[in-house]
């Protein structure tokens, strides 16, 4: 994926808006998620075919992790030392998502194909992010 397309999906050619866009988009989503499993964690749990005492747990996570990505979206200039951290625990999650699939998890069929689309979503920020924070980068080179 290329910058100009990923500015496209962006709405910006301004490198710094694109990456606190997808910055913010991830905390947005999330934190959606987040709550969610804070919210209806056993309901959730017996729709997923997961423990609620770990979506609990996920929840909490997921909303504090989202709480702090949406703080350094909202940064005028987000440092790359914190947006790399952002990428990379993205990284971690879509692939420890797919290792607990198939290692540990039991899930129902709705639960395994959440499993593999919130995977996808996250890398796919990951993605965006990186490219986006490369396209900054290159600007100011």
């Amino acid at each position: 994926m290329s910058a100009t397309q990923i500015a496209a999906l962006a709405r910006t050619s301004d490198p710094h808006t694109m990456l606190r866009r997808f910055l913010a988009l991830d905390a947005a989503v999330t934190g959606a998620n987040g709550l969610a499993y804070l919210a209806a964690s056993g309901p959730l749990g017996r729709f997923l075919g997961t423990g609620s005492g770990l979506l609990l747990g996920l929840g909490a996570f997921l909303t504090v992790y989202a709480v702090a990505v949406g703080l350094l979206a909202a940064r005028a200039r987000p440092a790359a030392l914190p947006v790399r951290a952002v990428i990379e625990a993205n990284l971690a999650w879509a692939a420890l998502s797919f290792v607990a699939l198939g290692l540990w998890l039991s899930p129902t069929t709705a639960g395994a194909v959440w499993t593999v689309l919130q995977a996808l979503t996250v890398g796919g920020f990951a993605l965006v992010q990186h490219v986006a924070l490369k396209a900054r980068q290159d600007i100011s080179e």
